[in-house]
């Protein structure tokens, strides 16, 4: 029997520990993540390790409530300390969970402890842990360099200044913090939040937008600001990706429709976001920025608990939209105009994992255009990581393949990547066990390499 999450955790054989230690202290380049850039500049220490550990994570606050911890004490206003302390009471029935080993992995490495956190051990744990917090070297930029991060990329609103990006642009950190595209608000024509969104971005433009084509003219010039800052990657948010054909004359009807307050039906709103996204793709084809697409969540599905707590506080699941159709031919109307731009595909849905598998291969003309994204959400855990690797290596170039992303709001995450780097060590390992894959140390080594940075390094254009 193994000791719990010792040196070799998910190593099994002598190969994967080799890959693994030509790959543990690889660069981080964490190119899609919810941190936020001001709370990055400003760099200030937390209170204590519930306000570091369990602020903002509705990961952490869907397993406790699923444990049977009131809100009260998962977004309400207990107290630091009970909320901890219910933490940490939820930790031995979450075996399986990811959460279990994301947990252990973040106090063994930034608090060196190694003690199994539960209810026994709760108290001296958060005394020492806060303790520690006390003497510094918990603010975020500390945390970032710390977990070897050499880039990261922020989610940003076209709206946003980026006055937090360019502040620490003119700094000298030893890492980069870059924006990412999120146009999500303003390709939400039907939404409630429509109208406010579009006041913001008329302000940060200093003028009106009352047509379609303005709106159109206002995120291209966003997209050139952002491309000023560094900006790689944009990032979509979507139940399935639209494909419906519209003139401009319609485009013109609907959004002056909605500029009234009538909420447009599904097809008017498909033909909107379609219209919108592929202009804002032909642009990032020639920025040379990667697109995500981020394809399958069904959001905010719990009404009474959307108006109490709020939206991305852990109550979204798995939608069973449609996506082959209509992602296709999405796909194929801009690589048909030369306007493809490099992109990365995910799936939140595993029944899609082969949909998009075989997607990339169609569209590959000019080596590796396509990517096929890490597990994501309420895949990122190790059977679903494996699965997605698995796919990939099955269907395409699993040596091209970009890695992990924390995909997260707190500033102790970095260890996923860790997990990741395991997990696919292991995986490879087993192969090369098996005699699936011949054993070759450098060849192995460049692989682990390149799949744990190089490959996301070299397809976003990082520069270091």
């Amino acid at each position: 029997m193994q000791a719990f999450l010792n040196e070799n955790f998910l190593l099994t054989t002598p190969c994967a520990r080799e890959m693994f230690a030509a790959c543990g202290e690889a660069p981080v380049f964490d190119w899609h993540c919810h941190l936020s850039p001001k709370e990055i500049y400003e760099n200030k220490a937390p209170a204590d390790i519930a306000q570091l550990w369990l602020g903002g994570d509705h990961y952490k606050w869907r397993a406790m409530r699923s444990c049977g911890v009131p809100e009260e004490a998962v977004t309400g206003d207990a107290s630091g300390f009970e909320k901890f302390m219910a933490w940490a009471a939820c930790m031995p029935k979450l075996i399986g969970n990811p959460l279990y080993h994301w947990t252990h992995l973040e106090l063994q490495r930034f608090f060196n402890r190694f003690a199994v956190l539960d209810e026994g051990s709760a108290e001296e744990t958060w005394d020492d842990c806060n303790a520690q917090i006390a003497a510094g070297g918990f603010a975020p930029r500390e945390l970032i360099a710390k977990s070897n991060v050499a880039a990261l990329c922020t989610t940003d609103d076209p709206a946003d200044s980026l006055e937090y990006h360019r502040a620490l642009a003119a700094e000298n950190l030893p890492f980069r913090v870059l924006p990412a595209f999120r146009p999500d608000k303003a390709l939400g024509i039907e939404q409630e939040g429509f109208l406010p969104w579009l006041g913001q971005l008329e302000q940060t433009m200093g003028y009106s937008i009352k047509s379609f084509g303005a709106l159109r003219g206002a995120l291209l010039e966003r997209v050139d600001f952002f491309d000023t800052l560094g900006c790689r990657a944009s990032d979509h948010g979507f139940s399935y990706v639209p494909c419906e054909e519209a003139d401009e004359d319609t485009l013109a009807r609907i959004f002056a429709e909605r500029l009234r307050g009538n909420i447009p039906n599904t097809l008017e709103a498909d033909q909107y976001k379609t219209a919108l996204l592929r202009a804002l793709a032909a642009a990032y084809a020639q920025k040379d920025w990667v697109m995500e697409l981020h394809i399958g969540p069904m959001r905010s599905n719990n009404a009474r608990m959307l108006r109490a707590v709020g939206p991305d506080t852990g109550f979204d699941s798995i939608g069973d939209w449609p996506v082959a159709h209509t992602l296709s031919r999405f796909l194929d109307s801009l690589d048909e105009g030369g306007q493809l731009p490099k992109t990365a595909l995910f799936n939140l849905n595993p029944r899609d994992s082969y949909v998009l598998g075989t997607m990339i291969g169609n569209f590959q003309e000019g080596g590796g255009r396509m990517q096929y994204g890490p597990a994501w959400w309420f895949l990122d855990h190790i059977d679903g990581m494996r699965g997605q690797l698995k796919i990939l290596g099955n269907l395409g170039a699993l040596g091209t393949f970009v890695g992990m992303v924390t995909d997260s709001r707190s500033f102790l995450s970095y260890p996923r990547h860790e997990y990741f780097r395991r997990i696919f060590c292991g995986l490879v390992g087993e192969w090369v066990e098996q005699g699936l894959y011949p054993y070759n140390k450098q060849a192995i080594a460049a692989l682990a390499n390149d799949v744990a940075f190089g490959n996301a390094a070299r397809y976003f254009g990082l520069e270091i």
